[in-house]
């Protein structure tokens, strides 16, 4: 790699922070690494009204957006006017990679139109869910599909996380090929010391002697909550003492919490809310036990590389992407999408500290992967990307 032209690279996405959710943390972490190992980085996302650019050591283009005012911050990108192509075109990209495709991809179709730039497309999420829920009408969801397909297809390479990932992108109409492309995990590998375990304890004033688990990542129905819920209801009906750490925030926070005291559980749940300091993040999945992450919706899964990070195993849905490699009762524990089936998993292993240790120190070194790792094998392709774009395009 150190022969060859370093690489210009433009990180398009929808999503940057101050809005935090997965890709958001991606992008950031192709920029930083990117910038500080390999190339130039520019990250290519909406304007935000509360955006804090100037903490980022990296450029960031903002462009137009509307904002829609909510709990998770999101704007959306209208990126139509042609200054706009005009001025990803005068930062002399030697790739556009988009990790979004909605506006973002949008914008850098209408980029390669007037000139041609190899352009990648990560795969990330499960459109069909959001689409199927949150569109009302027939013809705005086909529309929506259609934008979304056309977005996917005008790529010139498609890249996703999972192999799982893509029976989403069959299912919104994409028959071309792909690359497995693994996220990574910006948290260090790390043994969280006594004293750290001890404050965070005494914060939450968490006894030494029970089981705690911990879910992380957005506060929505469809990551399978309420099977979380339901099973440590089933726990405490049956005299089981635990604690249940929330971490995180999201659209369905209000409904979640309600759902909490309707089952009875409110002295058995810690709701931290957002955290953003990675280190403290890293203090919460130390003094857990086991991370519940039985969602299906997620391509890849990233909390379950931050708790491995913590030597944290995972309890997750067998068949769904976030459980692919991971081998039940060696690197992680593995059920059936269903409470019941939540409950008798946890009910086997909750009281085995060794096992759950043991099956932890096995993550942290199996199934672990840093994002310095990931973003250089994504880099390394990059030079293939751009060679089969001259290739195609007789360039």
């Amino acid at each position: 790699m150190e022969n060859r032209k370093k690489l210009k690279i433009a990180i398009g996405t929808d999503a940057f922070p101050p809005t935090t959710d997965g890709i958001s943390n991606v992008a950031q972490s192709y920029a930083d690494i990117i910038n500080k190992k390999f190339g130039e980085a520019v990250v290519v996302t909406p304007k935000n009204p509360n955006q804090l650019d100037y903490r980022y050591d990296y450029q960031i283009y903002r462009y137009k957006s509307w904002w829609v005012p909510s709990k998770e911050g999101y704007s959306i990108g209208w990126p139509f006017k042609d200054q706009l192509h005009q001025d990803i075109i005068d930062m002399n990209f030697d790739i556009l990679h988009s990790h979004a495709p909605l506006a973002t991809s949008y914008y850098f179709r209408r980029v390669v139109e007037k000139k041609k730039i190899p352009t990648v497309l990560t795969y990330h999420t499960k459109y069909e869910y959001d689409f199927d829920r949150r569109i009302p009408t027939k013809p705005a969801r086909d529309f929506a599909y259609r934008f979304l397909l056309n977005n996917i297809n005008a790529a010139d390479e498609v890249w996703v996380t999972s192999k799982g990932t893509v029976d989403s992108l069959r299912k919104v109409g994409y028959t071309g090929d792909y690359v497995v492309m693994p996220n990574g995990c910006d948290l260090p590998v790390t043994n969280v010391s006594d004293d750290d375990i001890a404050l965070i304890k005494r914060k939450h004033n968490i006894p030494n002697d029970v089981p705690l688990f911990i879910y992380t990542g957005r506060m929505i129905w469809y990551k399978n909550i309420e099977l979380i819920l339901d099973a440590c209801a089933m726990l405490k009906n049956e005299g089981k003492e635990f604690r249940l750490i929330m971490l995180g925030f999201g659209a369905d926070e209000n409904a979640i919490k309600k759902k909490i005291r309707k089952c009875g559980l409110f002295d058995y749940v810690i709701w931290t809310g957002k955290i953003l300091d990675r280190n403290e993040l890293l203090g919460y999945y130390g003094i857990s036990d086991l991370l519940l992450f039985p969602s299906t919706f997620d391509t890849n899964g990233l909390v379950v590389r931050e708790a491995a990070a913590c030597a944290t195993p995972s309890l997750l849905v067998r068949g769904s992407c976030a459980a692919e490699g991971v081998e039940d009762g060696k690197t992680g524990f593995l059920c059936v999408e269903s409470a019941h089936s939540i409950r008798n998993t946890l009910n086997t292993i909750m009281e085995n500290k060794e096992l759950l240790k043991t099956v932890g120190k096995n993550a942290q070194s199996q199934i672990y992967i840093s994002w310095e790792d990931a973003v250089k094998k994504a880099y390394e392709r990059y030079y293939t990307v751009i060679d089969n774009f001259k290739t195609k395009n007789n360039l």
